[in-house]
């Protein structure tokens, strides 16, 4: 099984590694700060921690689980040769430091591009899928709705990448709706926005998304 590199130190690194560990994959969550790891480490003496570049050299796959708004940096500071050739799972979203408005969650992109492209083309030798950008934290592994699996919308531009994303997720209890190429991101990104809009007003935070199909 690929090792996975987990870059970020927020509750949906945390999960998503812990995911990572039932599953049988080998795991390291990067930070700058590696202490905010210290209570995951103790909890997960199998995984690994360690500094973003040390995270990316460590996975074969990597997921980007930091904020949106420094997922540029957090590559920069790892480097190109470090990324290049790797699929990398986007988790982020481009959320905007400006309060919600009536439970909507503002955005620094716009519908004419998305955080996804903005990486791919600032490091087009890396394999960025969309994905577990549309779900809290609490229901990203092997969620329990009833025995109906949710919908996860992907997309990206390599086709092995999106394979190895597929696998993920049906381990981790999904269905995977691949949505194709990058700019698909611009739909599944403000995902986001419609997800949080029943937590802000009613604070109702356990809900996924399905697609039915006939």
């Amino acid at each position: 099984m690929k090792k996975i590199g987990i870059l970020g130190s927020g509750a949906v690194a945390k999960i998503l590694a812990t995911g990572f560990l039932k599953h049988g994959y080998e795991v390291m969550i990067g930070s700058r700060d590696v202490s905010k790891l210290a209570d995951w480490q103790q909890k997960n003496p199998s995984g690994k921690t360690g500094s973003f570049k040390d995270t990316a050299l460590f996975g074969d796959i990597i997921v980007l689980a930091v904020k949106g708004s420094v997922a540029k940096d957090v590559l920069a500071m790892i480097g190109t040769e470090y990324v290049n050739g790797k699929t990398i799972i986007d988790a982020t979203n481009p959320i905007d430091a400006a309060p919600p408005v009536n439970g909507v969650i503002q955005f620094f992109t716009d519908l004419k591009s998305s955080l996804l492209e903005i990486l791919q083309t600032a490091y087009p030798g890396a394999n960025f899928v969309k994905a577990f950008n549309s779900v809290g934290s609490a229901f990203m592994v092997n969620p329990d709705f009833g025995g109906i699996k949710p919908s996860m919308f992907i997309c990206g531009n390599n086709d092995a990448a999106k394979n190895e994303v597929k696998t993920i997720l049906d381990q981790f209890g999904w269905e995977t709706e691949d949505m194709g190429k990058a700019e698909a991101a611009r739909a599944i990104e403000p995902l986001c926005i419609l997800w949080c809009i029943p937590g802000f007003l009613e604070n109702r935070w356990t809900h996924a998304f399905k697609l039915l199909k006939k």
